[in-house]
């Protein structure tokens, strides 16, 4: 069969790795890939936002299955256009895709169904929220209603902070048109966790746990990154939480979904808060999240493309989705500056030190003169397993540190546990 990948960071190169093992896959394009990725897959010069030109390369290239990796050409509606054209494609299609374009859609589905989340407000006028601030109390959190690369989320400590805040995102435009609508929630206290979820018309499978660091800084300061580490399983998940996100999160949204006349078919990504009165959703996103699914897939036992083809087909129930008991932890390295200006082009070395049962997978690179280089924030995830928590921990750090480019920034505790 040939795949066709649409992306080019890690979460693309974290699935091209896991469908190369695949017996039944013979060949992997993937638009744009990156420096890592071609060594795995045969990259085309394709904008992961250029519908037109990769349906056209899919179609003429006879391409089997199509999988959509990054959240923007998901609400553009790249999946559709895929399946007008008669290739099965795995993602949602663009009515989907608004759980993860529109914070206000999806939490009026939430709330809609009964689904435990932070209590929320809605502004479009600037003043009316400035009139509004500490609505929910302090800490305020503020999210811009559209895509914005998971940076356009503000949590102010108190009103001077909210009005700068307000200030970036609906009068500077920051976040462009993503903050022309506002949604203001309550602040939920306790620990992050993420659940990421195979979905189709008729059955939800929740995937295993992970846990993600999504500040810059070691103890969860300075501003939201688009994560700066993960490991699987999360520590803080039991069989009775995994029971309880399931009956009161992920069945009430698949029956929603099923309410709502929503056809998805793809990976869910729940975001959550466990909090004291129980898990609640901070987010919904369509698509694997990134780095979590660089450290989930890595335990997936089962073959990646037949749960992705089952998903397309709904078939998914037929599927026996088996994982390995091993832990995985991924350190994310990143460039000096990130998530703010940084400089682009700097030499990488230490990318073949690293020991052969790790994986470095590739978010921000490219090739310059016929060497990598940085080429984006966040630069590369140091992927490795252990028996145990703290081998896979030691080993991904001491990996890690065998890597080296000019400002190269890591966060010195992923694999703790935040409460």
């Amino acid at each position: 069969m040939k795949v066709l990948v649409v992306g080019g960071g890690g979460r693309e190169h974290s699935i091209v790795w896991k469908l190369k093992q695949s017996p039944k896959v013979d060949k992997i394009w993937c638009a744009p890939g990156n420096a890592g990725i071609a060594r795995d897959a045969e990259c085309v010069d394709i904008g992961a936002e250029d519908i037109d030109k990769i349906v056209e390369f899919a179609y003429t290239n006879k391409v089997d299955l199509a999988v959509i990796g990054p959240e923007v050409p998901l609400s553009m509606g790249i999946v559709d256009a895929l399946e007008a054209h008669g290739i099965k494609a795995f993602g949602p299609n663009a009515k989907c895709a608004q759980l993860e374009g529109s914070k206000s859609f999806t939490k009026a589905f939430l709330a809609r169904h009964d689904i435990p989340t932070a209590k929320y407000k809605e502004y479009t006028d600037k003043d009316a929220l400035l009139a509004d601030i500490g609505v929910f109390g302090f800490p305020m959190v503020i999210k811009a209603d559209g895509l914005a690369a998971g940076k356009g989320v503000i949590i102010a400590q108190d009103a001077d902070e909210a009005r700068a805040g307000i200030e970036e995102m609906m009068g500077e435009k920051r976040f462009g048109d993503a903050g022309d609508l506002v949604v203001v929630e309550e602040c939920l206290t306790g620990v992050e966790a993420s659940m990421l979820c195979f979905v189709d018309e008729n059955t939800i499978v929740p995937m295993e746990s992970a846990q993600d660091y999504k500040r810059v800084f070691d103890g969860d300061k300075g501003p939201n990154t688009g994560g700066m580490g993960s490991y699987s399983p999360s520590l803080m998940f039991t069989p009775e939480l995994e029971k309880r996100i399931m009956d009161e999160i992920l069945l009430p949204t698949l029956h929603g979904f099923q309410e709502d006349g929503l056809d998805f078919r793809g990976v869910l990504f729940v975001g959550l808060m466990l909090s004291d009165d129980g898990p609640k959703v901070i987010e919904f996103n369509n698509r694997f999240g990134d780095p979590e699914c660089q450290s989930v897939l890595a335990r997936l036992d089962s073959d990646l493309y037949d749960i992705f083809v089952s998903v397309c087909d709904n078939k998914l129930a037929d599927q026996e989705i088996k994982w390995s008991d091993d832990r995985a932890v991924t350190v994310v390295l990143a460039s000096g500056g990130y998530p703010g200006s940084y400089e682009k082009g700097k030499p990488i070395s230490g990318l073949d030190d690293v020991d052969p049962d790790c994986v470095v997978f590739h978010a921000g690179t490219a090739m310059k003169d016929g060497e990598v280089v940085t080429n984006g924030g966040r630069v590369l995830g140091v992927m490795c397993t252990g028996a145990t928590h703290d081998e896979a921990r030691a080993k991904a750090f001491d990996n890690a540190k065998r890597i080296t480019f000019d400002g190269v920034h890591y966060r010195n505790d992923v694999g703790t546990v935040r409460r």
